[in-house]
């Protein structure tokens, strides 16, 4: 599943495993703060305290599925739905119970048939006569003992089920829901303006229960038969293929859609979806049928998805060397949808913005997450639906895998996007970055109850997990690790696996020996590891050494590995030979090793010229301002060094770097906006921005690319947001012309004109912008505009845009991105929405039914916050306003609030004088 969050943290149990990567690798797993002087990992919270978990126990085993019979007949009116389920099981003891997951759903009446018990007869003597008459030893269910908090069910029967097969029959009903979880309603238009409804299914991670009883754990695994009973003018679509469709006899408005029985696989991935679609068709090399569908009228937005799809399914194939084990593959666009997609196998379900692509009207940043987002579901097609996690603890296995896959994917489809330097940005970065809190999570964590579950779809388990594997796949390298992979899938297939046998299949694939040692240079250098924090240095005398591999390169060749060491002790050495004393040292070359560095100031210096002249690969120079930048909020040097290196970056071209640099200033922004002197930081960014908007200008020239449309559209929306006279009046030019239909904006510049207009604009821009909103047709245009409405800077205007929010111009799972615009555009902002949160939390906390897009919306709300008092209000709010599955979020973020506000605290003068002195005049 994608749902990409900015987080992440890592423990794993170390291997037993002769292999010298084992060693590498895996203490990088557990501990994963290091700082060269480096970070290593014993998180335990000095600011609040884990509650206790819930009681919780995994279902039974003396009953399993072996398939399931499954009708469903849903009601697209009323929003219900009528299901009968007929389950052959196994009866591994004999008992007078079946325990299995059921939720919000009621059961009408339930039955266990023993193998045979159907066809027997019974001897039946009576007087002058004895009768040999069929009988059935249908045992009926006495009782239904519902445990809704653990969302369990236990049929109670009147006599002891038998050790053997039978067949399990369940008459229940259910309502058509619209939390998008389980099964649920999704509302959409068709083309001539009427509302209509679709069913759809969203069961990662347990929600299946609310569609049918089953025994809900990926473990559990088996066969469905799944039929539909549809109106005859809708779309009806499963995991398989249908084999058979004839008319419903008892309502000839209706159609029975019977499909193909699935392979064994978990609960979670079984899918349904009935509506009104459209789509495109295509063929893989490898003879796979692909389908992309789409809104009514809009099968050419499916086109690109279509292509991506195509060229993946084969590349996945070859790279794993097992085939696609699926006669077809769905791709379908859901209008309601919590999470970016879900790999359900067979049906893979997308927002709409994460699958359409308009020719037209789709910028560069959309067609590339696009590519990012079906990379990943279809890698999971493999890895997790093919080989599935034993349990919820080893998430980070499918996501982490998938958040890694998808790169490598993308780097093979479009190799133009330089996607691995992105990577750098978008996910190693961020779990860095969540890895340094003290409220973090290990990468595998005990998960019981289903409240706990969604908490841990975050970045731990995709960008650190991502980051991770990526570590490993550079040091066992690619042949041996592809040969891992096929081992564990083959080993594996149609199976259950756990962390632990991944990792033993790709460290003995191969010989796997890391060449470490010296070889040559005439330097000394000292190296040290150290735990890192992002409340500053600690002293732990408990904290374990790491073993972790060190490399180096020289900008005598910045592409090439010159040394590689293994750190094994607090404090090493290392003698380097033939370095030229004007020549440079690069630690972690490629950004590849998880941890961050801390040079001396001496070796710091002599890399700011790799920057300003670019000998440093892109990827080096956004690690080393990433690391300085980390490395200022914790406390271990001034800010101001960071502002200085940051100016340095005045030739720089790459658009991941400038990326990760807008990141960084605005995260300074922010800070510097609880002071009097937020001002002058905004003079700042448009002083270093300014070259490279002006080198860019407004219109793409010829031979220019993906990488400078996403680069223009960056840098022309930093500096209309920092008030840059010469974009502003420029962007208010170009959108007056857009909405009086002149000349139509390129989609890569309407989300930098609409936020500059809306920065600096008033009641009249807003009207005009929500008008556009309305107008819309496409939902990534709609998408574009809820992301910046936030940017609207007068208190009472920033209102209407909390209130636009809740109301049905905007789709569900859309109202948290318009509300953590509104808190990260402003001081004002951030306190407008932290109170419309807790106005409205009640309607909030219903919507999302405590899904990851709750922990999303606290988290956008305030984390950026930096005083001091806040924390312990937003401790005590949720003290009294229970999120379960946001707690771990309410603490990182209550952790956060702390320490920007100790940041601002010990470095807003320092910075305050910098910003100063660089406007005074040269004496």
């Amino acid at each position: 599943m994608s749902c990409r969050v900015s987080l992440s943290v890592i423990r794993l149990a170390l291997p037993r495993s002769p292999n010298p990567i084992a060693k590498l690798v895996f203490p990088t797993l557990r501990a994963s703060r290091l700082l060269v002087r480096f970070k290593s990992v014993s998180s335990e919270s000095t600011l609040f305290s884990m509650p206790e978990r819930r009681p919780f126990v995994r279902l039974p085993t003396d009953v399993y599925p072996v398939n399931y019979g499954l009708r469903l007949k849903p009601d697209l009116i009323d929003f219900t739905f009528e299901g009968k389920l007929e389950a052959a099981v196994e009866v591994t003891q004999g008992t007078n119970q079946i325990v299995m997951n059921c939720a919000d759903i009621d059961i009408i009446t339930a039955s266990f048939v023993p193998e045979g018990g159907e066809g027997e007869f019974c001897f039946i003597f009576r007087i002058n006569c004895a009768h040999f008459l069929p009988v059935h030893l249908e045992i009926n269910a006495t009782g239904f003992n519902y445990q809704n908090e653990d969302e369990k069910v236990t049929l109670c029967f009147p006599s002891t089920l038998q050790k053997g097969s039978g067949l399990l029959k369940i008459d229940f009903v259910g309502e058509l829901n619209d939390k998008m979880k389980g099964f649920y309603r999704s509302k959409y238009t068709i083309p001539s303006g009427e509302i209509r409804y679709a069913a759809v299914t969203q069961f990662e991670a347990t929600d299946a229960r609310r569609a049918f009883p089953c025994w809900d754990e990926p473990a559990i695994k088996a066969t469905f038969d799944i039929t539909l009973i549809v109106p005859k003018d809708r779309v009806a679509l499963s995991n398989m293929n249908v084999v058979d469709r004839k008319p419903y006899p008892e309502d000839h408005s209706l159609v029975e859609v019977k499909f193909a029985t699935t392979p064994i696989m978990s609960t979670y991935l079984v899918a349904f979806v009935i509506g009104e679609y459209d789509f495109v068709e295509s063929q893989s090399s490898d003879g796979v049928t692909v389908r992309v569908y789409t809104p009514v009228g809009k099968a050419e937005q499916g086109r690109f998805a279509l292509e991506v799809a195509t060229k993946t399914l084969p590349f996945y194939k070859d790279y794993f060397s097992v085939p696609y084990p699926l006669p077809k593959i769905d791709l379908i666009a859901i209008a309601d949808f919590a999470a970016g997609a879900m790999e359900n196998w067979g049906l893979v379900t997308y927002r709409e913005t994460a699958l359409l692509i308009d020719p037209k009207n789709s910028c560069a940043s959309s067609r590339q997450w696009v590519a990012l987002v079906v990379g990943h579901e279809l890698a999971h097609q493999w890895f997790g639906n093919l080989v599935t996690m034993e349990w919820w603890t080893h998430l980070w296995l499918n996501e982490g895998f998938a958040s890694w896959i998808e790169y490598l994917c993308v780097d093979h489809c479009f190799p133009e996007y330089d996607i691995w330097t992105q990577f750098v940005s978008a996910d190693y970065t961020r779990a860095l970055d969540l890895d340094a809190l003290d409220n973090s999570h290990p990468i595998e964590v005990d998960v019981g109850h289903p409240s706990e579950v969604d908490e841990i779809f975050d970045a731990i388990s995709y960008s650190k997990g991502a980051s991770v594997i990526r570590m490993l796949h550079n040091y066992i390298g690619d042949e041996d690790f592809r040969k891992g992979m096929n081992a564990y899938l083959l080993k594996f297939q149609h199976k259950n696996a756990s962390t632990g046998e991944l990792t033993r299949h790709c460290l003995s694939s191969g010989n796997n020996n890391c060449c470490l040692g010296n070889t040559g240079f005439n330097q000394m250098l000292k190296i040290s590891q150290k735990k890192f924090c992002a409340s500053g240095p600690r002293n732990d005398e408990n904290c374990p050494n790491w073993m972790v591999p060190i490399s180096i390169c020289t900008s005598e060749d910045p592409s090439c590995t010159k040394l590689e060491v293994l750190l094994d002790q607090p404090e090493t050495t290392v003698n380097i030979t033939n370095v030229a004393p004007d020549h440079w040292l690069k630690i972690n070359p490629g950004t590849v090793g998880f941890y961050r560095i801390q040079y001396s100031s001496a070796m710091l210096e002599s890399l700011l010229p790799g920057i300003r002249d670019l000998t440093l690969l892109p990827v080096d120079r956004l690690g080393l301002q990433n690391d300085l930048f980390s490395l200022a909020r914790a406390g271990m040097i001034s800010t101001v060094e960071v502002l200085k290196v940051m100016e340095a970056f005045v030739n720089e071209p790459n658009y991941t770097v400038w990326s990760d640099l807008s990141c960084n200033l605005g995260v300074l922004s922010s800070l510097l906006s609880h002071t009097d002197f937020h001002e002058d930081i905004q003079e700042f960014i448009r002083d270093l921005f300014t070259p490279i908007g002006m080198k860019l200008g407004w219109d793409s020239k010829t031979g220019e690319g993906h990488l400078d449309a996403l680069l223009r559209g960056l840098v022309l929306g930093k500096l209309g947001k920092a008030g840059h006279k010469a974009t502003l009046e420029e962007a208010r030019r170009r959108f007056k012309e857009h909405v009086e239909g002149k000349q139509i904006l390129p989609a890569d510049l309407r989300s930098p004109v609409y936020l500059t207009v809306l920065k600096h604009g008033d009641s009249t821009t807003l009207d005009t912008m929500l008008k556009l909103h309305k107008q819309a047709d496409m939902q990534e245009e709609k998408n574009r505009i809820e992301r910046v409405l936030g940017a609207i800077p007068a208190p009472d205007i920033i209102q209407r845009v909390l209130n636009f929010a809740l109301s049905e111009e905007v789709r569900p799972q859309d109202t948290v991105s318009v509300i953590g615009g509104v808190a990260g555009s402003s001081k004002q902002g951030r306190k407008a929405a932290w109170k419309f949160v807790k106005d409205n939390w009640e309607e909030l906390h219903n919507r999302y039914q405590g899904g990851f897009l709750i922990s999303r919306l606290i988290k956008l709300t305030v984390d950026g916050f930096a005083i001091d008092k806040m924390a312990a209000e937003v401790k005590s709010f949720f003290e009294s306003h229970h999120a379960p599955a946001a707690e771990r979020t309410v603490q990182q973020c209550c952790e956060n609030i702390l320490l920007n506000a100790a940041w601002l605290k010990r470095d807003a003068d320092a910075i305050h004088q910098y910003l100063l002195q660089r406007k005074a005049p040269p004496v």
